[in-house]
């Protein structure tokens, strides 16, 4: 039998629900350091201490535990350090501590002071007469100690020893005692298994402890506990740990729970792919989506607030709201329903509809509005057969621990700043407890309730009031805006379905409040599975955003556009006149983000840690913000045949902020934590910004701008030639260095060089030759300072695929079209990156850029076969 199959782990209902429930929370802290005493707790007692051998299930579970990240396992015992080694036989990576706590090294002897070793002498001596004239005694010498065994010893006889040694010995000014079971030691150095486990607490900054013990010693290890911390004692008699269990194989299965929960925190549960993924959208926030009709993911009230279920970054524990047949099974399928953002999952005698809808008043006749609150998630269960729902709410990335209330209609989310209801007539919820947060399950027949069940989880409110409205109506008013919108588009019939999805997913992207647009959904969804690029992408760009907007346009919408140039406006007006002080990117109330955070209790997707709130980016110099912008509002102003107002003056701060700072080095469009540098996509969006402005003014402002000529020119020119890299014969990354990078391919796509042009040409033959894998584009492959590896950037492939078509090899952009969109998720969703080698989306999803990049490309490809 191997180790893991000795680990045991208890049934449920079998182990007290406290102590299940203390596992659970202490299972999740980021620096958990358990420790234990041996005899008695990882041993079972026996009268031959010599022959005192650990339980299998406990070696094997230590093993486990000792062996995962971000967890130390020590063993503090009262026996001296080599006995303890030699008889525990447990690997290197389990921390052995001796002698009460006197002993956390074998040469510790040799740091005793010269009078403490003859204190020692002199009690070794004491004690050795004593035990002399005391028959059966047993004396167990240490580096720092001596240990009188009393066990198996006739009662009378033990007694007189213990006696004449506490009226002798025991009584010396530098002799410290601790009294066990049928055991007294006597040490010349101060300690015990309290202060112990608080060295071991602060060597390793341990957020909390978890202390197994069975004897009277352990009980100042139990008395230093605090916090998160959880003690639990083996065996009766009076103490000061919280937990009780039974005897040493109950602890085994105690240390087998933690494992599995940790492991499961730590690695998470089954993470299904990224691009799996659906995203529900309202204009106010997002949500995702499992295959299985799991909420995952879900912020709130708006799409960079905290979240209220967290799953996708921290599992079940962190927040999820799940609907699935009793029975269990895989789906026959999920689907966006046509031209909407409403998601239908089907089971056999199962269908979940889900939506996000907007705040509803209904105006009665017989009072005032019934108002819904913020955002609503409906979600419409419709069949026969018997549906299994869970609901977990995790306020503030389960930070705040909340109570569910059954109340009338549905359940009130009683605990955090914003009131939360679950309306769910009709639904018996039972209400648990686990590790403190409280789920609500239930079992719904759809036979028995018509075949239809309704759960809406409104935001803002604790309104449980019946909606005069019925759900079908409600469905058609959300669903109809999009519907609509979607009507009003040029679509290509390149990849068209694609191309909708695409346009849908960044227009559910847009905060119609403020006008700012998401870079992403979500945040922390890793660059690299199990690494640590992993960055917050919910917010808005400046960039990212005005490439979106511009993809829009491209299809015949400008609205979207016109706000978010609105949004920048007043970006640009409180910088007091200073628009080249422009952040990379803003809340989507279009102001600064706070410090950059981790949240170290969430193990992150598939345990790629740690999971980021804020990015440290704002703070950077991208000077490449600038072109995106302009070629914007060129882009609205060919449009619509004018320019607004707030548009002119956005226009004229683009100018001037190049004007002012396109000389210098910066931090570029990738945002390496890296020193500035000369990138030749900055300088070639600063060369865009006057390029972009000087067509508006000529094409819609009937006048030349001479000075704006000259910057463009000087611009231009200063990027050609110091950009080109005579040795790769490319535009590389930054002035002077040999690296490429795809997003100079901007040197050409930008119109600053032609198509045809010798250096453009080749500059796209080294990309395609250093940065191309397959179906996916990388970046770079330069050292920007974090270690590990991401995946290609849909972007970066769309960029490919464009300039394949400006340097006429439109066959090869075909194809490599045709693999970009085959990477899709079923529904038609692109996170940031694909692993062409595990063949799995990477990074945060979905991801404007991608979406915006197959728009982009469908465009052209659609214009070259029309041509």
């Amino acid at each position: 039998m191997n180790a893991a199959s000795e680990i045991v782990t208890p049934a449920a209902g079998t182990m007290d629900p406290e102590l299940r429930a203390a596992i659970g929370r202490i299972a999740r802290v980021p620096q958990l350091l358990i420790a234990c005493d041996y005899d008695g707790t990882l041993a079972p007692i026996v009268e031959d201490p010599s022959k005192a051998v650990p339980l299998p299930e406990s070696v094997a579970a230590v093993r486990a535990l000792a062996a995962l990240p971000q967890t130390t396992v020590a063993v503090v015992s009262g026996r001296a350090l080599r006995d303890l080694a030699a008889l525990s036989r447990l690997p290197s990576e389990v921390h052995l501590v001796g002698s009460h706590g006197s002993e956390f090294d074998i040469g510790f002897v040799e740091r005793l002071s010269p009078e403490l070793i003859a204190v020692r002498t002199r009690l070794r001596d004491a004690l050795r007469e004593i035990a002399s004239a005391h028959p059966g005694i047993r004396l167990e010498r240490k580096p720092a100690s001596v240990a009188v065994h009393t066990r198996g010893v006739a009662p009378e006889i033990a007694a007189a020893a213990i006696e004449a040694v506490r009226s002798g010995p025991a009584t010396w000014d530098d002799v410290t005692v601790t009294q066990g079971k049928e055991v007294i030691e006597l040490s010349v150095v101060a300690t015990h298994k309290g202060t112990a486990v608080d060295q071991l607490r602060t060597q390793l900054s341990a957020s909390a402890v978890l202390f197994i013990g069975d004897d009277v010693t352990d009980e100042n290890a139990f008395g230093n506990l605090h916090g998160p911390d959880v003690g639990i004692k083996i065996g009766p008699g009076d103490t000061r740990a919280g937990y009780r269990v039974a005897e040493p194989i109950e602890a085994a299965r105690a240390l087998g729970l933690l494992l599995e929960t940790r492991r499961h925190w730590l690695f998470g549960e089954r993470a299904v792919p990224i691009e799996r993924h659906s995203m529900l959208a309202n204009g106010r926030t997002v949500a995702l989506l499992t295959p299985e009709a799991k909420v995952t993911w879900l912020c709130h009230p708006k799409p960079d607030s905290a979240a209220i279920f967290a799953d996708l970054v921290g599992g079940s524990p962190a927040g999820h709201f799940s609907v699935a047949p009793e029975r269990g099974g895989i789906p026959l399928g999920q689907r966006y329903r046509s031209g909407t953002m409403t998601v239908e999952t089907r089971w056999s005698g199962l269908t979940v509809t889900d939506w996000l809808d907007k705040p509803a008043r209904e105006t009665t006749p017989d009072g005032p509005a019934v108002v819904t609150g913020d955002s609503t998630m409906v979600r419409v269960l419709t069949g026969s057969g018997r549906a299994r729902l869970e609901f977990a709410p995790r306020p503030e990335f389960g930070q705040v621990a909340v109570q569910l209330q059954p109340i009338g209609d549905g359940l009130l989310v009683l605990g955090s700043n914003e009131p939360v209801a679950l309306y769910s007539p009709g639904v018996e919820w039972q209400v648990t407890n686990d590790g403190g947060y409280e789920t609500a399950k239930a079992v719904v027949d759809l036979s028995a309730a018509g075949g239809q069940v309704v759960l809406e989880l409104r935001f803002g409110t604790h309104s449980l009031e019946h909606h005069r409205m019925s759900v079908h109506e409600r469905q058609a008013l959300a669903e109809q805006p999009w519907k609509d919108w979607v009507a009003t588009l040029r679509l290509p019939s390149t990849a068209r379905d694609l191309v909708v999805r695409s346009a849908l997913t960044l227009r559910g992207l847009c905060h119609e409040a403020t006008g700012s647009i998401l870079a992403a959904a979500t945040t922390s969804l890793p660059e690299e599975l199990g690494g640590v690029r992993n960055w917050d992408y919910r917010y808005c760009w400046l960039r990212d955003a005005a490439m979106t907007a511009r993809s829009l346009v491209d299809l015949g919408s400008i609205e979207e556009a016109e706000a978010l140039l609105r949004w920048v406006d007043g970006c640009i007006e409180r910088t007091g006149g200073h628009p080249e002080r422009l952040h990379p990117l803003y809340t989507v109330d279009g102001y600064e983000l706070g410090a950059e955070a981790v949240i170290d209790t969430l193990p992150g997707y598939a345990g790629s840690r740690p999971v980021r709130v804020g990015n440290l980016a704002n703070h950077q110099l991208q000077l490449d913000v600038f072109g995106p912008i302009a070629d914007l509002i060129a882009a609205v102003a060919d449009a619509r045949g004018s320019v607004r107002e707030d548009e002119w003056r956005v226009l004229d701060n683009m100018v001037e902020a190049v004007r002012r700072r396109w000389h210098e080095p910066d931090h570029g469009i990738w945002e390496a934590r890296l020193p500035p540098r000369h990138h030749i996509f900055s300088k070639v969006m600063c060369w865009m910004t006057v390029d972009r402005a000087l067509h508006v003014m000529r094409q819609h402002g009937g006048e030349d701008r001479p000075e704006w000529v000259e910057l463009r020119d000087r611009i231009g020119a200063n990027v050609l030639e110091y950009g080109w890299h005579e040795t790769v014969e490319a535009y590389s990354v930054a002035y002077g260095d040999e690296e490429m990078d795809a997003s100079s391919l901007w040197i050409g796509l930008s119109g600053l060089l032609p198509g045809d042009d010798p250096r453009f040409l080749s500059t796209v033959l080294r990309i395609e030759a250093d940065l191309r894998s397959g179906p996916v584009v990388y970046r770079y492959h330069w050292d920007d300072g974090l270690p590990g590896r991401e995946g290609g950037f849909h972007i970066c492939t769309a960029w490919l695929i464009e300039a394949y078509l400006r340097t006429g090899r439109r066959t090869d952009a075909e194809e490599l079209f045709s693999q970009m969109v085959d990477t899709a998720g079923p529904t038609g969703l692109l996170p940031e990156q694909y692993d062409p080698m595990a063949e799995r989306g990477l990074g945060n999803h979905p991801q404007a850029y991608s979406h915006l990049g197959l728009i982009r490309c469908a465009l052209l490809l659609d214009n070259m076969l029309k041509q």
